[in-house]
């Protein structure tokens, strides 16, 4: 049996020894004739697959992470100045904050999609005037959300929120404002760099600007007290210097030279299908965002709202922490699945899908032990007060729920942003974050003696059921039909007038 196979597959013979030089294209072949691939070969695709997934997605989990801890080691010092400041600070970084990342990462999704699948297409000249258009839609953003950050007290009030907390929550807001236009431009520009497989250059910046951004923190809210508005002054300044170190990056690089021909004027034009995708990211991702981070939210109505903003905000700190993880392998499971679409590639864009799923899967278990054996320890890292710590310990076994759950939803959410279904994915968490889990949350949380465990409950039953629904969508998926909606789409946001497939399907 095995003569005859090795005469009629030659590729198989070549693999054999090296299918770690092997191109998506040699791949895409094996994969087709996938009836003919026994158990070793298999085994053999799942690491090549592997071996790509790790090297975008090891750096790209650093930057997602070394990104969000910036906003969480500035909790962690303001968590030191007292109960109430954390508790302002900790719902303006949801509810102000929160709104705004959802946004601004949503909206430069899109660059996820169209750079991906136009690097994938071989179309590089397109992928910077793309990246442009995202700068410029999403300044716009920044503006008109300047107005919620320095109005914040009153939107928290309206919220629900006690006066004293919305208070400090509007002078931890209003140090944030600088902080939006970073984001307009460091989002798309992080993901301009991804989606052509630049991701190690990424991680260093992260890291770097971190080491910085905890010294210039300690600087500002130990040494010199200057309490709330120095943490979130500060916070913003080591946004900005992530901006200036993306930016002269992609000007001096000779590894974007193709790819960013400098700035013009093409970014305004065709701009109007490039929003429509760009306004479904947004709304997926903020719906998405929102949902969670309203956990926080519906917690500061609660009796003896001071406690319960400051428990339920550790855990989730450390639930983002493992969110953002996942956006990293998730970010990775994006450009794969753009890239392969751009390349005309269907079976190994499945393949993709598969091993991304399962890799992830994997780390949540062991992220989830961690968290209940350590539960005790964690909460001390943020606060002394014995009572916070207590609630804290009582929320672990949730959060490690949730965590586990984090091993499936964002990944499956990556691959919706890499295929461009934003506005598919959008339906599906409004009806079942908001239509389903949020009403089950507060009757929990406000109609049982459940309290705050109450409300994750809730939230947990939502992603749950987005969860189940996105594994169906995904599963009956004809990534044949996906290769031709995404020549169609680059053809349309990248304002070409032709684009051929690179390869037949």
């Amino acid at each position: 049996m095995a003569g005859p196979l090795l005469e009629e597959q030659p590729l198989l013979v070549v693999a054999n020894n090296n299918i770690s030089d092997l191109g998506s294209d040699s791949i895409e072949e094996i994969l087709e004739n996938k009836g003919e691939v026994g158990i070793k070969w298999w085994a053999r695709l799942f690491a090549w697959e592997s071996r790509l997934l790790w090297k975008l997605s090891a750096a790209s989990i650093i930057v997602s992470v070394f990104n969000y801890m910036l906003s969480f080691v500035t909790l962690m010092f303001t968590g030191h100045l007292s109960a109430l400041e954390l508790a302002g600070a900790s719902i303006a970084s949801v509810g102000i904050q929160g709104l705004a990342y959802g946004i601004m990462l949503g909206m430069a999704s899109a660059v996820q999609t169209v750079c991906g699948q136009a690097y994938g297409a071989k179309k590089y000249a397109a992928m910077g005037i793309v990246c442009q258009r995202a700068m410029l839609l999403l300044l716009g953003a920044a503006v008109l959300l300047t107005f919620l950050y320095y109005y914040s007290g009153a939107v928290l009030k309206a919220m629900g929120q006690s006066e004293s907390i919305a208070e400090q929550g509007q002078v931890f807001a209003r140090g944030l404002v600088p902080q939006l236009y970073a984001f307009a431009l460091s989002c798309p520009m992080q993901r301009f760099l991804q989606a052509q497989n630049i991701v190690n250059p990424l991680a260093y910046m992260s890291v770097g600007v971190f080491l910085i951004h905890v010294l210039l923190t300690w600087l500002a809210v130990d040494v010199l007290k200057y309490g709330l508005v120095g943490a979130s002054l500060t916070l913003s300044l080591s946004w900005w210097f992530l901006v200036i170190v993306n930016w002269l990056y992609i000007v001096i690089s000779p590894s974007c030279k193709e790819t960013w021909t400098g700035l013009s004027s093409k970014a305004f034009k065709g701009i109007w299908p490039y929003f429509k995708l760009t306004a479904a990211s947004a709304v997926m991702l903020t719906l998405e965002i929102w949902y969670n981070q309203g956990l926080v939210l519906v917690s500061g109505l609660l009796p003896n709202p001071t406690i319960s903003l400051d428990s339920i905000s550790i855990c989730m700190n450390y639930w983002n922490w493992d969110i953002n993880f996942m956006l990293g392998l998730s970010a990775a499971a994006s450009v794969r699945v753009s890239n392969e679409l751009g390349a005309g590639h269907p079976k190994l864009t499945k393949f993709s899908v598969i091993v991304v799923n399962a890799t992830s899967i994997s780390i949540s278990l062991v992220f989830s032990a961690i968290i209940l054996i350590f539960r005790v320890g964690l909460s001390q890292a943020f606060t002394s007060d014995a009572e916070v710590i207590e609630a804290v310990s009582n929320l672990m076994p949730l959060c490690a729920i949730s965590v586990f759950l984090n091993g499936i939803q964002p990944i499956l959410s990556g691959v919706a942003i890499g295929s461009g279904w934003q506005h598919i994915v959008a339906y599906v968490n409004l009806t079942t974050y908001y239509i389903i889990g949020l009403p089950i949350a507060i009757v929990l949380g406000f109609k049982t003696s459940l309290g705050v465990a109450g409300v994750w409950w809730g939230i947990i039953v939502g992603v749950s059921l987005q969860t189940v629904t996105l594994i169906f969508l995904t599963a009956r998926t004809n990534w044949k039909t996906e290769v031709e909606k995404a020549v169609d789409r680059l053809k349309k946001s990248a304002n070409m007038e032709t684009l051929q497939l690179v390869a037949a399907v």
